[in-house]
């Protein structure tokens, strides 16, 4: 593959445009009040648990992997009146995989509405869907979403939404046109929709812990998947049926499954980091160009930080989670509330199951949850665009992840300028250079 000039970490940042950005970052996302905030000013969904009826919805799946074979399902879990309208896919066997799984449904899907090949997704859009499922590896997501929004479909995309600052800005400007447009748009960042966090979100907007002054993120699991090449695949085959472990198409780890915990952060803080500091390193890892782990202190300024770390390599001690403290006391984001001196002050009562024993998760999954919610707000007028803020937390994820390439302290103003663009000119070559080097930060010890 040849290198693209923006690919260059080290130098990234001399390519940094000086203008101005958004001007929100580190300031708060909401005003504060004194008053009792409510579930429409902090942006809580309705949280019904089925769509309510209404106009048939038809939905076309683009990216027909686990992920978006589970997205499928759950937008078929919404309620009534809903429908697969097509299925898309660079590779017909993934295609054939998701029919069969659909099939154990008694759902078909005609040949004439299923296409593959690299610009697959056009052909969705030119089909009578009303909503697209954007799920294949996201540095595809920019493209697709803008095709999405220009055909006037609703959207449900997955994060991460881009794999590098230009893809970021391109996503922001997508969303701001959904919204002249009515249409709506809801991420794969489940948590903002899943009881426990919103019920605990909502308390703590209204000062529950008093100001938050720290917290803390982590997503520690074992290595994910990866694929062994095949006789018979050209490179992009291979980098796009292994594309979990090449950065330019995953955005590494730290978007890719941190990026949840990056996100609630920001959500519970109100904030966008201003700046971040961090490391990491690569020693498992058996193909691709990524790290095993990151650590990464994010400022929000005044002395607010994050300390955000996330690890994949097997047979070490694992977790995901989020904490947030405040001067009144803390939280875990999820379903608790402490005292500074340990003591619960409030918890989330979960629902009993239909044998009346108390359940310790919502009663419905979150994953089905978001996508009730982009139903209800397609039929009921509710409007929801998730898009902006998913990017800009997708930012910050970006923002860690070049701090740790790189070595750098990196602050918002030059991630979100930074001209960096991954991946190669010309994705449709078969055989590229495949030459990848994992990032090394620093420069070498003088001899």
């Amino acid at each position: 593959m040849q290198k693209n000039k923006n690919m260059n970490r080290r130098k990234f940042l001399e390519n940094t445009a000086l203008a101005g950005t958004i001007g929100i970052m580190g300031a708060s996302m909401l005003a504060g009040c004194s008053k009792k905030r409510r579930a429409e000013e902090l942006e809580i969904p309705p949280l019904n648990e089925r769509a309510p009826a209404g106009k048939r919805l038809k939905a076309g799946l683009i990216g027909c992997g686990h992920r978006g074979t589970g997205a499928l399902l759950n937008f078929l879990s919404t309620g009534p009146g809903v429908e697969v309208g097509a299925l898309a896919d660079v590779f017909p066997d993934k295609i054939t995989e998701v029919r069969e799984r659909l099939g154990r449904f008694n759902i078909e899907v005609p040949d004439d509405r299923c296409f593959s090949g690299l610009d697959a997704y056009k052909k969705v859009m030119q089909t009578d869907v009303d909503v697209v499922l954007l799920v294949t590896p996201p540095f595809f997501r920019p493209d697709h979403f803008r095709a999405a929004i220009e055909a006037k479909k609703h959207v449900f995309m997955e994060k991460p939404v881009a794999v590098d600052p230009v893809g970021i800005r391109s996503v922001i400007a997508t969303s701001r046109m959904a919204k002249t447009l009515g249409l709506n748009v809801v991420t794969g960042t489940q948590r903002r929709h899943q009881h426990d966090y919103l019920a605990t979100f909502e308390r703590v907007a209204n000062g529950v812990i008093g100001q938050p002054v720290a917290a803390k993120a982590f997503w520690n699991q074992e290595h994910v998947w990866f694929r062994r090449r095949q006789e018979g695949w050209t490179d992009m085959e291979y980098m796009l049926r292994n594309w979990n472990n090449y950065t330019w198409l995953s955005g590494d780890h730290i978007l890719d499954t941190h990026i949840h915990n990056i996100d609630v952060v920001n959500w519970f803080m109100e904030k966008y980091p201003v700046a971040a500091i961090g490391y990491g390193g690569r020693h498992r890892r058996v193909t691709g160009d990524q790290f095993d782990f990151f650590s990464i202190d994010f400022s929000f300024g005044n002395g607010v930080s994050s300390h955000s770390m996330c690890r994949q390599i097997d047979n070490c001690a694992n977790g995901v989670g989020e904490i947030v403290m405040g001067t009144k006391g803390y939280t875990n984001c999820l379903n608790t509330i402490y005292n500074l001196d340990g003591s619960i002050k409030w918890q989330y009562q979960y629902p009993n199951d239909e044998q009346g024993n108390p359940m310790n998760t919502p009663k419905i999954s979150p994953y089905i949850q978001e996508h009730i919610h982009l139903v209800t707000a397609i039929r009921t007028g509710y409007y929801i665009n998730e898009g902006e803020r998913t990017a800009l937390s997708n930012l910050a994820a970006i923002m860690g992840r070049e701090s740790a390439y790189t070595g750098r302290r990196i602050t918002w103003d030059e991630i979100y300028n930074s001209n960096l663009k991954l991946g190669p000119e010309d994705i449709t070559k078969g055989n590229v250079d495949m030459k990848f080097e994992v990032p090394i930060p620093g420069t070498p010890v003088r001899s």
